[in-house]
């Protein structure tokens, strides 16, 4: 009977641990060199012209260019911090605390921070 108890109380805390892991794989970010970074480990940006759960970019157009969004896939969904808005062309972009959230063009391999401060807008993300 101990024997049971132990091995269930077991299972029941693998399952949980499995399913705490589950629950981050659908994190958009993640947190590296002490800020948010992408799926691709490039360092995550906010802009102060977008106004917090607005559910929308101010960065468009040739904005986006430079600061590509963090897309967000049509299946993906809100998770914790993390919401996604509708970009002005109906796409989908990921959004942490209601900032949308951007690469830097500029950022050419994981831990460039180029981007921080730029214009005095552009701030790297944090957690």
């Amino acid at each position: 009977m101990i024997f049971l108890s132990r091995t269930l109380i077991a299972s029941s805390v693998a399952l949980a641990a499995l399913a705490g892991c589950a629950s981050m794989s659908n994190a958009p970010a993640k947190v590296s060199y002490g800020a948010l970074v992408g799926p691709n480990d490039m360092t995550l940006y906010t802009f102060d012209k977008d106004t917090a759960d607005s559910g929308k970019s101010v960065c468009n157009g040739p904005c986006a260019t430079n600061w590509p969004p963090l897309m967000a896939r049509p299946n993906d969904a809100a998770n914790g911090d993390f919401s996604i808005i509708t970009r002005d062309d109906g796409s989908k972009q990921w959004a942490v605390k209601g900032k949308p959230l951007y690469y830097w063009a500029k950022d050419n391999k994981p831990g460039d921070m180029t981007g921080d401060g730029f214009n005095k807008v552009w701030h790297t993300a944090k957690p």
